[in-house]
Order: structure tokens, then sequence, then C-alpha cells
């Protein structure tokens, strides 16, 4: 789990062009969006596309993204449980 957190945070990092960030800059609990790392809705899109893409899950609903990028621990933990790739 701890290998795909820090690989979570390189990607959203890359992904999203996050440059003055490093992955040990990133809490694995603190929120994702609002006063956490910042991120917003256009980010949230970005963070769709790479789950899709790097781990073969499909999120049909955009609820169920809020809860998923609540943090980059249930991030890694949905992914581990749900990936194809």
């Amino acid at each position: 789990m701890e290998e795909l957190v820090l690989k979570l945070k390189k990607e959203i990092i890359e992904v999203l062009n996050l440059e003055e960030v490093k992955p040990e800059d990133i809490d694995n609990d603190a929120p994702l969006f609002g006063d956490g790392l910042g991120l917003d809705s256009i980010d949230a899109l970005e963070l769709i596309v790479l789950i899709e893409k790097n781990y073969g899950i499909k999120l049909k609903d955009p609820a169920k993204g809020k809860e998923i990028f609540k943090s980059i621990n249930v991030m890694a933990d949905y992914i581990a449980k749900n990936r194809t790739k």
C-alpha cells in the first residue's frame, strides 16, 4: 500500500503540473480539494482520467469521485480494491 501511495502522489504531481510540490509535501490524510492540496473541479476530471488510464477504473458517478478523492489514503485504498491494471 505504501508503494501505491507514493506512486499516486507522483502521478498526481505530474498530471496536475504541481511542480513546486514534492510527494513528501502531500499528507496522506489531508483533503485533496479545498484546504488540503487545494485542487479544483478541473483537477478532479484529470484524476478521473488518471485512474482510468493507469488503473483501469471507470468512474461513472461523479459523486463517487468526491468520496474517492477525499485523500491520498482513501484513493489508494479504492484503487487497491478495484484496479484492473
